[in-house]
């Protein structure tokens, strides 16, 4: 998997990465898809945050509205859950059942953050008592530590409610991710709230050819980088007979499914409104396929992420409503048709998520960040 074994494999340029990566993150033209069956195909939308999921929808789906995605939660279609990279995705009930277990290695490894924390503490106990109290009724994190620090008074309450979600498959029960509407975040298990058993974690070889379906083309620590796991070389290497290789503009292999899109690097990449948090700004190592390297860092501000605009297809700015505004922020000088553009594109998002509500659009001061 190194620049040496890439050698020989033809050239994909950052314009190619970008576009094949747009084509399969349904950035390059809205689908048709419905919102359980997009966020299926993207293995997950980011979801720290309430809203990031329903804006990332909007920006992908064709005749998308939020109370689709809100649908599918209240009915138990869609869940949330901490998962990849530990943070919390919005996943459909099958994902969540299958990729949590695939991933619980690396939430075990978490665990070493808070091993002082949790001195004296049995994680197998803590594991059926904290799974007794959230199937008993959903919990917040201050119930679990309280609950779970009268059994350990000497450890650190934190530490024992972080382990608990760490242990188990704990998903964010409703009305909490719903649109319109607002609630504490409660947790139950996954099992209990989808009435179904876990299903045993799935074999690497098939999550790698889902995540080249909806991020690549990409290398071995693209994947690692998305899922926050280590050692899946050897999975790619059982694939490699199966699989196109390539290499990117700096001779890493890189690889690919033989029948994915990849389209010539000169198709038209209308502007996107992303969320924070956006996968597809996550979901690789290199990130220069989607981020100009004069940009990196520009859309964080400590721990906070901004809502980004896409302007042919890569990175450009971001954007923010504001009061009575949606506010844009370039990073750079926009020529007159691509302001126009973004202004049509802005006022259908509005026009997506907050029907009937009058926004004005704005540009604002290019900002640097």
């Amino acid at each position: 998997m190194t620049k040496s074994s890439a050698a020989g494999a033809p050239l994909l340029d950052t314009r190619a990465l970008n576009r094949a990566t747009l084509d399969r993150q349904l950035l390059l033209r809205r689908s048709p898809l419905s919102a359980t069956d997009a966020v299926h195909r993207l293995l997950g939308l980011q979801a720290q945050n309430v809203k990031p999921p329903y804006y990332a929808l909007a920006a992908r789906l064709d005749g998308f509205a939020p109370q689709r995605l809100s649908d599918a939660m209240a009915a138990r279609g869609t869940v949330r859950i901490v998962t990849l990279r530990s943070t919390i995705h919005t996943h459909t009930a099958e994902d969540c059942l299958t990729l949590r277990p695939l991933v619980q290695p690396a939430r075990d490894r978490e665990l070493a953050n808070f091993r002082k924390g949790l001195a004296g503490v049995d994680l197998g106990r803590l594991a059926v008592l904290a799974r007794e109290l959230v199937e008993a009724e959903p919990r917040t994190m201050a119930q679990l530590r309280s609950a779970l620090g009268a059994e350990w008074p000497d450890a650190d309450p934190r530490s024992l409610a972080v382990a608990a979600r760490c242990r188990l498959p704990l998903v964010q029960v409703t009305p909490r991710g719903l649109w319109g509407r607002s609630g504490q975040v409660a947790l139950t298990t996954a099992e209990h709230w989808l009435g179904r058993p876990a299903e045993p974690a799935p074999a690497a070889d098939a999550v790698v050819l889902r995540y080249l379906a909806a991020f690549g083309p990409a290398s071995v620590r693209d994947m690692q980088t998305w899922a926050g796991l280590t050692r899946l070389g050897d999975a790619f290497a059982r694939l490699r007979p199966q699989l196109l290789t390539f290499r990117d503009p700096h001779g890493v292999e890189l690889f690919d499914l033989p029948d994915a899109p990849r389209p010539d690097p000169g198709t038209p990449a209308p502007p996107r409104f992303l969320p924070e948090f956006d996968n597809l700004l996550l979901a690789h190592t290199d990130r220069t396929r989607v981020v100009p390297p004069t940009y990196r860092g520009r859309s964080w501000q400590g721990n906070r992420a901004h809502c980004t605009l896409l302007v042919d297809g890569f990175l450009a700015g971001l954007w923010k409503l504001d009061g009575d505004a949606l506010v844009i922020e370039p990073f750079g000088t926009l020529t007159k048709a691509q302001q126009e553009d973004v202004t049509a594109e802005g006022a259908r998002m509005l026009t997506t998520m907050h029907p009937g509500t009058p926004y004005d659009i704005r540009f604002g001061t290019v900002v640097r960040r």
